[in-house]
């Protein structure tokens, strides 16, 4: 017995040293997992896709064939755009869409369809995120692979709530509803935006 006691301390030192190397290995490597991540960092995705010049978009959205759109708001610039010609390919650069140097609302809508036609609604204003309407709401359409954007402005208003398409994407309506009016936009892949309708319901 005292021999069996006498070898025990000597295996559990060793097995004592070889946790205390794992450890120590352990802690080196989350010390160097301190340093904060970079934006393509933190936006990693586990399938590993190409990262946009901008990490963060306000809105992405991504058609059946794996290709992805993506927008967000530049401080004094505007509305900018970013896309993927290919599923998994390399963005675009950023694309300016609409210029201004008004104060961005919080939340971007993008809605996709087929052809790779994608509608916008953005909008600006000082107060948005107290509830105040915005001073510049955008409607706008990207065509040709997104390489031609239309758009249309239309200030002092609420915002159009939806898009929707019609005559497959040849033609596209958005529009914003209250208790007495309907408010639409039209827009055609021939003529490009008409002018904004008020009608009493």
């Amino acid at each position: 017995m005292r021999r069996v006691h006498g070898v025990r301390p000597a295996r559990l030192a060793g097995v004592t040293a070889l946790l205390g190397a794992i450890v120590a290995c352990g802690s080196s490597e989350a010390g160097a997992g301190d340093a904060s991540p970079g934006p393509d960092t933190a936006q990693a995705s586990p399938t590993a896709r190409p990262s946009p010049s901008h990490a963060r978009f306000v809105e992405e959205i991504e058609w059946a064939d794996g290709r992805r759109v993506g927008m967000y708001y530049a401080a004094k610039r505007g509305l900018m755009e970013q896309h993927q010609d290919t599923a998994g390919g390399a963005w675009s650069k950023p694309r300016l869409v609409h210029a201004t140097t008004s104060d961005p609302c919080q939340g971007i809508t993008l809605k996709a369809f087929e052809g790779g036609t994608v509608a916008a609604i953005a909008d600006w204003g000082p107060y948005c995120s107290d509830g105040e309407p915005p001073m510049e709401s955008i409607a706008a359409v990207g065509t040709k692979n997104l390489s031609k954007w239309d758009t249309k402005l239309k200030e002092s208003f609420d915002g159009w709530a939806k898009v929707e398409a019609s005559d497959g994407v040849e033609r596209l309506t958005f529009t914003r509803s209250s208790t007495e009016w309907l408010t639409r936009l039209r827009w055609s892949r021939t003529d490009g935006f008409g002018e904004v309708e008020d009608i009493r319901r």
